[in-house]
This record gives structure tokens, sequence and C-alpha cells, in this order.
């Protein structure tokens, strides 16, 4: 439990901390995607000044006079609002007195302005306040809109509408519906029943983004064809349908890519993938609102912060348990899956049918990491647990054995042995039989794993040393008649050593040190190296005693611990090797190393 609380902990902490900000506002807009096509909403049409309207112009800015003519044909069928996404803080001409003249009649077309700029853009001089809405659109961190400012202060601080705004207004108005506060929200925009509450700081994905203003989360409408769509020419040419203009809310802009009017956003359809039309833009944001008024669209909405990080515990918590209800690692990972995809679903239904954005992504994340990454900590630690009972079982079994036996002819033999005769023998008898019953005391050091890759290697060969020499000392004239005992180690290169490994070249250095005092004769000087070179790792003894091998070879090498040692060196891809001269015996083993930095100590002992 203690290892998913921790993930739990530290996946809150990364979300406050805005380390999912990205994710989730790429995974909001990939759920916005993935709904259905949404029918085309008929209460909007765009007239798109394309490329080839530019080209028969011959000219840009389109001149005042050519926006005069749209407005008038426009007129003939008596649209409801008409928004002219084009700014005109100064006369275009020819034509300029032609459009104040035709706007001087027309209260329900919206001119434009740009208030968040530095500096900013006015709106046509020639238009009351209340027919002038701004085009901003704050955008996030990566640069994409997804969110719709429908009020802001200027730079003067006069409180300004959005374009969508003043165009659902003059819309709505037709329906009796008014702007007012909210009733629920006081600091909210309402039309009719339907409110339109501001963000908070830290909404859904968000992590202390800018929410001057009263902004509200952007919902663009879904599919190819979210608006019915004309160019210029067709309206100049009265080729477009009456019955799409009549009563529509009509908004007119530049649709041409040489004006590089885009805005990015990754969740509207477009065929510039990632780049909108601004004029498109200001279609999704006042669908928006209509929508919403007339038809009860859903507007996106967020969970409050306290129900957000309970939604992410409860997960975090069922990742964790998982593992304890389902106990086939094949279901356990189907099971683990369908939930996964579950709550992906669960999190696309409710934004596509309600409008709420959960935190899918920190709840993914804490669901999987407790899902798939603890129970493999777990099944490690059982796994441990079980290989450690194994070979304590094997300890007990091998202590049984010695006891059975040879310690069991030992206590009887002490029993029968004549005080004055055996005396020595006795002795001897009594040290080896309290070697044996250690041997209960010493296997676990050396067959349990426990902390001992923990231990640095030449630490362990040192403890291997002294212990020998302690023991030896009493038993073998060999390391009895040491005058002088030179000793260097030093750390060695452990990358790739296994337990077994450190335990063969404990063993190996025990032999070796052995043999001097089984076999060495007048052995009065010991050098003993472990340390790493600049190419390999070297174990080696040296003594300059006279043993039987000086004089004959020929069974050398023969033995147990030689066996042992030349199978240690052939899994270490190393050497070893024994020499035997007058002067002595030098007895070594030789690997490879990684290069690492080498810090020891060198011990002179008389």
């Amino acid at each position: 439990m203690v290892p998913g609380v921790v993930v739990l902990g530290l996946v809150v902490g990364a979300r406050l901390l805005g380390l999912f900000q990205g994710l989730e506002l790429k995974m909001l807009d990939t759920l916005l995607r993935w709904r259905p096509a949404e029918p085309t909403d008929e209460r909007v049409l765009i007239v798109g000044i394309d490329e080839a309207d530019i080209q028969r112009l011959g000219t840009y800015p389109v001149p005042d006079g050519v926006l005069a003519e749209l407005l008038q044909t426009l007129a003939v069928h008596r649209p409801r609002a008409v928004g002219i996404d084009i700014y005109r803080d100064m006369a275009v001409e020819p034509g300029h007195a032609a459009l104040v003249e035709t706007l001087a009649t027309k209260p329900y077309v919206i001119g434009i302005e740009n208030i968040l700029s530095n500096p900013p853009v006015a709106g046509p001089t020639y238009l009351p306040p209340e027919q002038v809405g701004f085009v901003d659109f704050p955008q996030d961190d990566d640069g994409f809109v997804r969110r719709a400012l429908l009020g802001s202060p200027n730079a003067v601080g006069e409180f300004r509408f959005s374009l969508a705004l003043r165009l659902a207004e003059t819309y709505l108005q037709a329906e009796g519906l008014a702007l007012e506060n909210g009733l629920r929200d006081p600091w909210a925009m309402r039309f009719g029943s339907v409110e339109f509450s501001q963000i908070s700081p830290h909404a859904g994905g968000y992590v202390g983004v800018d929410a001057g203003g009263h902004q509200v989360l952007l919902n663009g409408r879904s599919g190819s064809q979210p608006f019915r769509q004309v160019t210029l020419q067709q309206v100049l040419d009265n080729a477009v349908d009456p019955t799409w203009i009549e009563d529509a809310i009509v908004l007119v802009g530049i649709t041409s890519s040489s004006a590089k009017d885009f805005l990015n956003s990754a969740a509207v359809a477009s065929d510039n993938p990632g780049l909108v039309y601004g004029v498109v833009m200001q279609a999704h944001a006042t669908s928006q609102l209509v929508s919403a008024v007339m038809e009860g669209r859903p507007l996106l909405r967020t969970w409050p912060d306290g129900l957000e990080y309970l939604w992410i515990v409860l997960w975090g918590g069922v990742g964790t348990v998982l593992i304890g209800w389902v106990r086939s690692p094949s279901w356990y990972l189907l099971t683990l899956g369908l939930i996964g995809l579950g709550l992906v679903g669960v999190s696309f239904g409710l934004l596509w049918l309600g409008g709420w954005w959960l935190p899918l992504v920190p709840t993914l994340v804490v669901f999987s990491v407790n899902g798939l990454v603890l129970p493999g900590f777990y099944l490690y630690d059982q796994t441990l647990r079980s290989r450690i009972a194994e070979r304590q079982q094997i300890i007990d079994q091998t202590y049984s054995a010695i006891h059975n036996g040879p310690l069991q002819t030992l206590a009887l033999l002490l029993r029968e042995a004549e005080p004055a005769a055996w005396a020595e023998t006795r002795l001897r008898l009594e040290r080896l039989n309290q070697e044996l019953r250690d041997i209960r005391e010493s296997l676990p050091a050396a067959v349990l794993p426990d902390n001992a890759q923990a231990i640095p290697l030449h630490e362990q060969l040192w403890n291997t040393y002294t212990a020998t020499l302690a023991r030896g000392e009493q038993d073998f004239p060999g390391l009895r008649s040491l005058k002088l005992k030179v000793v260097t180690f030093e750390p060695l290169s452990t990358l790739g050593l296994s337990a077994d490994d450190r335990q063969g070249l404990c063993q190996f250095l025990e032999e070796a040190l052995l043999n001097v005092g089984k076999h060495g004769v007048n052995v009065t000087r010991l050098t003993v190296v472990c340390q790493a070179t600049d190419a390999e790792n070297l174990i080696q003894v040296i003594d300059n005693g006279q043993g039987p091998y000086s004089l004959d070879t020929s069974s050398a090498g023969t033995g147990w611990g030689t066996w042992q040692a030349k199978q240690l060196a052939q899994r270490l891809n190393g050497q070893f090797n024994r020499e035997f001269s007058s002067a002595g015996t030098c007895c070594e083993l030789r690997w490879a190393l990684v290069a690492q930095r080498r810090l020891g100590f060198r011990k002179l002992n008389r």
C-alpha cells in the first residue's frame, strides 16, 4: 500500500504544479475531435472572401464600397445579425461614404475592434459602441485557442463585449431574450435560463491560467461542415439561397491563406490541420452561445477542484488493490486494460453528452502505474521471499545432514576417548566439532542474498582475508610462521558480477590462503593483492615458502579448489594462474574490468 500512496502523492503533486497541463489540454483536443459530426448550424452563415474574390477585386484590403454593396445585398434577404470580421479603424477608399451611409440604417451590423493587442486596434468610429465587438481570443502556452473571451476591460478600463456575444445578443433579442446577470452566479452572463459562468484559473487541466475578463471554455461544433459557407462573389451575384440568409447570423471575413488571418486550434476541424480562419472561429464562438440558449447544447464544464482530486485518488486506489481482486496474470492484464478503456470511454461520454471535462490524464497515469508497476514490485518481493525461504530450507537440510552424520560420530568419539592418551587429538576433535556446528551460522552469509550486493567487493575480500588468517594461524603451520604480511585491497569493478560470482571470488581467496597454510614450508612473507589495474581486476596471493610443488609439479592444480578456480575464471572470461618456483608460489585470478574511480587502502602488517 505504501508504494501506491507514494505514487498517488507524486501524481497529485505533479498536477498541482502544472506538469500535466500540456497533456490534459491535448487530451481535451483529442476527445473533442472524437465526437460524432453535429448537424450543420443553419443559424450561422459565413461569407468568406477567398483568394479568388481578392483577385477579382484587384486590391487588398477590401474597399469600403465593396462592403457597402455586400451589406445592401444581404439586407434584401433580412438577416437577423451581421458581423463584419474585417478591421475598419480607417477608411479604405473607394466607397467609404457609401459604407457609412449604409451602416447608419442597419443597427444589426456589428463591427470589430482589438483590445488586447499592443497597440490595440480601434473599431469603426462611425458605429456606436453597442455595435462594436472585440475579436480577441486568449491563447494557451502552446499557442492554441481553447477559450473564448466574452467580455473584458480595454486599455482605458472600459468594459467591452466580444463580437460573438454582440451577435448572439442581437440574434436572441428577436426571441425576447436580453443579456442579464446570472441568478445562480451573479457574476455570470445570462440569456433566459442559461448562464455563462467565467472559468477559474484552475479550471479542468489548467493550473494558474490567466482567467482575466469573462472567459468560457470554447466548445466548437464538431464535424467537417459545421456551418454553411459561401463566397463574396456568390452573394454579389445573388447565387445564394435566400433562406440561408433570412433570420440568420451572417459573418463576413477573410478566408484567403495569403491574408494569414488564422488561429491555432486542434479541436476544430479545418482544411489546414491546426489552423482555423478567424471568421470561422468567431462562428464557432457565436454558435456556442446561441445553441446553448436555443436548444440546450452542452457548454464545457469542469468539476470543483476537490471533486477532481477525489476522482484521481479513487482510481489510484483501484489500481493499487486490483491485484488483490484478480489473481490470474492474464485476467489481471485484461481487466486492467478494460478498466483503462472504460475510463477513457466514461470521460469521452461525459464530455460529448454533458460537456464535462474530467481529469483523464492524471487518472490514467495513477491507475496505470499503480496497476502495472506496483504489482511488479510486489511480485519481486514475493519472489525474493520465496527464494530466501528455499535457501533457508537448503541450509537447514544441509546442517541436519551434518548433525545427524559426522557430528554424531564425533560426539561418540569424544565420549569414548581416554583423556590421557587422546589429549591432543581430543582438542583437535573438539575444534572440528565446533567448526562443523558453526556451519549452521556461516551458511546464511554465503547463501542468503540479503544486502551482500550492497557491501563493496574489496571489503568482502578483506573480511575473508582476516577471518581466514585468524583461523589459519591456529591450525596451519604455513601461516603460523609468517613474519611479514603485505596486503593491498582496493575497489574492484563489480559491473556484471552476480552474488554467486562475489561468493566465488571470496572462496578463491580463502582457498589460496589455506593452500599457503597447508603446503607452504618456512613461509615468512605473504603478499595479498586485490585491486583493479588499468585493464583488469586482479586477486593475487604470493608466498616465499617452499611447498611440495616446487620439487614436483605433476600433481599441482588437480584438486577441487583448482577446479573451482578454473570454473570461476571461465565464468568471468578471465584467467587463473598458479606458478611454483624455488622463491615461492604465486596464485592469481585476473578478469577484465570496466574503468571506474579507484579509492582504497593499503596496509603493511608486521
